[in-house]
């Protein structure tokens, strides 16, 4: 077995870790929204205006604390008017299987969602087909608590009281799907949309301007040059965890080598290089950090499951997933003085989701079991520490950790990517012991996975790999996801 080494100050904590960190994505692509979350009031599914009962306990089970809708690409194509009213206007959605939806899942059924789930909205605005004007007319219809004409069409289609709005993103992929555009033609478009996105209800709304394809640092640097702390609160960056680095064939979720697997963890491990590097960049022209990063789309993304449409980006997800989804979440949480939110894709059926469903059934995927065991890092403090670990295969980590503090009581997530060995991690607090410890673990083969017949093949169980009899040991087994929480 091999030794890692962790040393930390107890008292000395570093940045705040948002709980927006643990937020996820819901596009209007596949069976994330229809048949997935919203499944109509007429559905023998249990559900509550027609948004799935199971899925919101689900989902209030690992606190999540922030939803982004409706895209994606589909953001930039999405006209709101057309999805309020007893009326409501069709479209094709030319980005995600060519399919017609009916609108029934609009603005009303957003923030219903959002206040069963008890958490923030993030919109996603159309940018690339909409208008200022579109844009200026769905704040004041969300947040004017007046009777304007915008309020008073909100009150007759049954909403009397604004909604909150925490969070607006101008532009999506506008590099890409979302216009095409370059840098600087992005700054000044965003400039010009947010100078009207007014929200009336919502003082201390955060404006997130669209950000880099994974390390586009010349992206990056044009929008900290044009964009200052009155234009934006946040940029937002993209990057996903591609197996093969192959975009035409990604690899399968379910069936795949360990020399694959190792590629992914290799691939995933690249988001802590890039956001290294994008806050450098805005550290130059935003040393206070006034400016956030929004890691607003991560993930793995493979191939379709076999038989299912393309454009419903449908795949299983399995104890690797597991691992990637614990690396990230560490990743955010170290860099969380600049990184304030991030957002998984995407919450159900789509990508690395956390949720499946199958008509009336429904399955937690390994990654659910991820966010449930990092739940206590909501809002705590980040603690410096110090690892030396060990390296395996072509100079990959072992171990990936974060190490929080809320109040008295601390909590370490660990993994171990290793396939074959476990490793043995010391713990050594400068100061004070380490006591009423308790851990919980999830483990599995790597390309085990939950499904409609065995939906708790990879499930947490207690774990009581550690020992204090001359110094704090915590056993990491190999492909495992480890929680402890102590106090010193």
């Amino acid at each position: 077995m091999k030794t890692a080494y962790l040393k930390f100050c107890p008292d000395k904590t570093l940045s705040h870790i948002s709980k927006e960190i643990y937020g996820h994505f819901s596009e209007h692509l596949g069976r994330c929204i229809y048949n997935g979350i919203y499944v109509g009031k007429d559905s023998k599914i249990p559900n509550t205006g027609g948004i799935r009962n199971d899925v919101v306990s689900s989902l209030k089970e690992i606190g999540l604390p922030v939803l982004r809708w409706p895209g994606g690409c589909f953001a930039d194509e999405y006209h709101w008017k057309n999805g309020v009213g007893d009326k409501r206007t069709p479209m094709l959605n030319s980005n995600w299987g060519g399919i017609v939806e009916d609108n029934s899942f609009g603005t009303h059924e957003f923030f219903s969602l959002c206040e069963m789930l008890d958490c923030e909205a993030y919109l996603a605005a159309n940018m690339g087909s909409g208008s200022v004007s579109e844009l200026s007319r769905w704040l004041e219809y969300i947040t004017y608590d007046g009777d304007s004409p915008s309020a008073l069409e909100r009150k007759s289609n049954g909403r009397e009281k604004p909604w909150r709005l925490k969070y607006l993103g101008i532009g999506n992929e506008s590099w890409g799907c979302g216009g095409s555009m370059s840098a600087q033609s992005y700054c000044d478009t965003y400039r010009h949309y947010q100078t009207f996105a007014k929200n009336y209800s919502t003082p201390d709304m955060m404006k997130i301007a669209c950000g880099p394809n994974a390390d586009d640092y010349s992206w990056t640097e044009t929008l900290m040059q044009n964009l200052k702390p009155w234009h934006t609160d946040a940029i937002s960056l993209h990057y996903y965890t591609i197996p093969t680095g192959d975009w035409q064939h990604k690899g399968s979720a379910t069936s795949f080598s360990d020399e694959e697997y190792y590629d992914t963890i290799r691939s995933t491990l690249y988001m802590d290089e890039i956001i290294t590097k994008h806050s450098a960049i805005m550290d130059k022209y935003d040393p206070e950090s006034k400016i956030k990063l929004a890691v607003d789309e991560w993930g793995c993304w493979y191939d379709v499951e076999e038989g299912t449409n393309p454009g419903f980006l449908y795949q299983q997800n399995t104890m690797r997933d597991a691992i990637v989804a614990a690396i990230n979440l560490n990743i955010f949480n170290n860099h969380s003085s600049r990184v304030s939110m991030a957002n998984l894709a995407q919450v159900m059926n789509v990508l690395q989701a956390v949720l499946l469903s199958e008509g009336e059934k429904l399955v937690k995927t390994p990654t659910w079991y991820v966010f449930k065991l990092f739940l206590t890092h909501h809002d705590s403090e980040l603690v410096k520490t110090s690892l030396a670990a060990p390296e395996i295969g072509d100079n990959l980590p072992m171990l990936s950790l974060s190490l929080s503090k809320k109040g008295e009581s601390f909590l370490l997530s660990v993994s171990n990517c290793s396939l074959d060995e476990d490793c043995s991690l010391l713990l050594d607090p400068e100061h004070g012991c380490i006591k009423n410890a308790q851990a919980q673990i999830l483990t599995a083969d790597k390309d085990v996975y939950n499904d409609f017949d065995s939906p708790e093949r990879v499930s947490i169980s207690d774990y009581d790999g550690f020992s204090s009899d001359s110094a704090f040991t915590l056993t990491v087994p190999k492909r495992s996801v480890v929680s402890l929480s102590f106090e010193v």
